[in-house]
């Protein structure tokens, strides 16, 4: 089995629920002089971040990740963590004058999100030589972290000849448009939800037909709407797969992407495979946290013929 290259934050993230709407809090007329305060009954604290989160839930799957990464001097339990799940941690440098990123995410009653992102030693990390590892790579992903970190992901990828998927998430925004040219001209698709799509096509003054004449594939995650493939060949749209219960929607998409990556990793299909990661997606919901103790495997293709009318691939434990 061939492992999977995973470059993306490692974070704490602290946890804060709202029982009210963001938006009904925001006066459209006030947003020149915005001070709002939010009272939150909840709170935790979780291990995340884009890799670990990525990562972990492939782990579970049964893939094998490799990770690049940077913590602080707060994060060698982190690190012990993942090693423990049998995650390669070799590649995760240690920066001991700043501490581990760390996210604040307020969630509030209708799902919405606001996240302050601290990026503490992601800031200053390098990426390191994985000559060694290059023919073991079945696939890449450059998930948000540090932009200069997330362009070295992309350029290595290329170089290496390394298919790799450009997930910029909330760094949109922190890329020019030259360079979101670039980063998307060299993936072999990007994946972003509802919201990063706007902003992409704001970027790049692009629509659907111009970005697919950068990148093969588009995938625009919807949360409880479900998922869109474009691609030249035309649009695959796939329902939500329904979760139990939904407790927080924080790691969700990280989930979808795991279960995105183990299905192609194993030569299944870009529908097939993304089926499986809509499947991760509920499961991760109905919890607080992004890394899921454990799973199911026989609850989990149940959950994905369920929701699709077919059987995923069948794959030994």
């Amino acid at each position: 089995m061939r492992k999977i290259l995973i470059t993306g934050s490692i974070a704490y993230d602290v946890l804060l629920g709202y029982e009210g709407s963001f938006a009904d809090a925001i006066d459209p007329k006030s947003l020149q002089h915005l001070s709002l305060s939010f009272f939150s009954p909840r709170f935790a604290r979780h291990h995340g971040g884009t890799a670990a989160n990525i990562a972990w839930n492939l782990k579970l799957l049964g893939g094998d990740p490799l990770v690049v990464g940077t913590v602080g001097s707060d994060g060698g339990p982190y690190k012990a963590l993942l090693a423990e799940r049998g995650i390669t941690v070799t590649y995760i440098e240690e920066q001991k004058e700043h501490v581990t990123a760390t996210a604040i995410i307020g969630t509030d009653q209708k799902e919405c999100q606001i996240t302050f992102f601290h990026p503490g030693a992601d800031a200053h990390g390098t990426w390191p030589d994985l000559v060694d590892e290059r023919d073991d790579l079945a696939y890449g992903i450059v998930s948000p972290r540090d932009t200069r970190q997330m362009t070295t992901g992309m350029l290595w990828c290329a170089q290496q000849k390394v298919p790799v998927f450009f997930d910029p998430g909330q760094q949109v925004i922190a890329f020019s448009a030259d360079e979101l040219k670039r980063l998307t001209k060299m993936s072999a698709g990007v994946i972003v939800n509802d919201y990063e799509w706007s902003l992409l096509k704001e970027a790049l003054k692009a629509n659907e037909k111009s970005v697919l004449a950068l990148a093969p594939l588009v995938i625009i995650t919807h949360g409880e709407k479900g998922v869109t493939l474009l691609s030249k060949d035309g649009t695959v749209t796939l329902p939500a797969c329904k979760p139990d219960c939904v407790v927080d929607p924080t790691g969700a998409g990280d989930a979808f992407r795991a279960g995105l990556l183990f299905g192609l990793s194993r030569g299944w299909d870009m529908t097939t495979a993304a089926k499986l990661g809509a499947a991760m997606g509920s499961k991760v919901v109905e919890q607080e946290g992004t890394l899921m103790d454990t799973f199911d495997r026989e609850e989990l293709w149940a959950r994905a013929e369920r929701a699709y009318g077919g059987a995923l691939p069948t794959v030994q434990a």
